[in-house]
């Protein structure tokens, strides 16, 4: 399908290819969170030319949403609903989704349950405000964004400001957090789990020897969910009450 690009979000994946710490052909045009109106099918070739010059990569993530039109197929290109703002339904697909999927679908946090994410970026927003949805009885923001309490968080620690992140996050629930999620990579944060809890990270780990207790670890790509139903229900979760 050619797609006419309206809005794209900027992803840290994005930013790895421009720095170069992704091996990516260059040149390239990169962007995985876009939102736009489907105009026409086309024949399959390469959509991408200059008139002097190497001819740059596209179709980046199945789109290269940082262009005018996109070439995508149909298996990657989700409808969703006509009148919400495409500004808003481009980054459901990787920051938003990968976030709010890890809490809805991955480690389907129960209600009533602990939970508290490392992290506020785009990612960790989108958990603490999965976590208010799903029912959570505590959602702890490890980070720095008063942000959080709008969005649905009822502690919010800033890391910077204790000496002990992990007894400051036990004085909120003694036995640990029943389930966390990990956007940073970094393996002290294990300290926060409880007997039994689950562990979920998006960033890579060295920390499976840690785990104690029954505890464990789950890695999570693009929040374990298919795109299609989760993004239409993130949708759906946008409009007003």
């Amino acid at each position: 399908m050619l797609v006419r690009m309206v809005a794209t979000g900027t992803c840290a994946t994005d930013s790895h290819v421009r720095a170069q710490r992704t091996a990516t052909p260059l040149p390239v045009v990169p962007g995985h969170e876009g939102a736009g109106a489907a105009v026409a099918r086309l024949d399959g070739s390469t959509g991408l030319h200059v008139t002097h010059g190497a001819e740059p990569h596209g179709h980046f993530f199945g789109q290269s949403s940082f262009a005018t039109y996109a070439l995508t197929h149909q298996r990657k290109t989700i409808k969703v609903p006509v009148d919400l703002p495409l500004e808003v339904m481009a980054p459901l697909r990787c920051g938003l989704k990968t976030g709010a999927g890890a809490v809805l679908k991955a480690l389907a946090v129960p209600v009533g349950a602990s939970f508290a994410v490392f992290g506020v970026g785009a990612v960790g927003l989108a958990a603490v405000m999965a976590a208010r949805v799903a029912g959570a009885g505590t959602i702890v923001d490890v980070g720095r964004l008063e942000l959080a309490r709008e969005l649905g968080a009822t502690h919010v620690v800033n890391p910077g400001q204790v000496e002990d992140l992990t007894g400051a996050l036990r004085a909120i629930e003694a036995r640990g957090l029943e389930y966390v999620l990990d956007t940073s990579g970094r393996t002290e944060n294990l300290g926060a789990l409880a007997p039994l809890g689950r562990f979920g990270f998006v960033a890579f780990h060295e920390c499976a020897g840690r785990l104690t207790l029954d505890q464990s670890l789950q890695g999570i790509i693009q929040g374990d969910a298919v795109s299609s139903p989760l993004i239409n229900d993130l949708a759906q979760l946008y409009r007003p009450a």
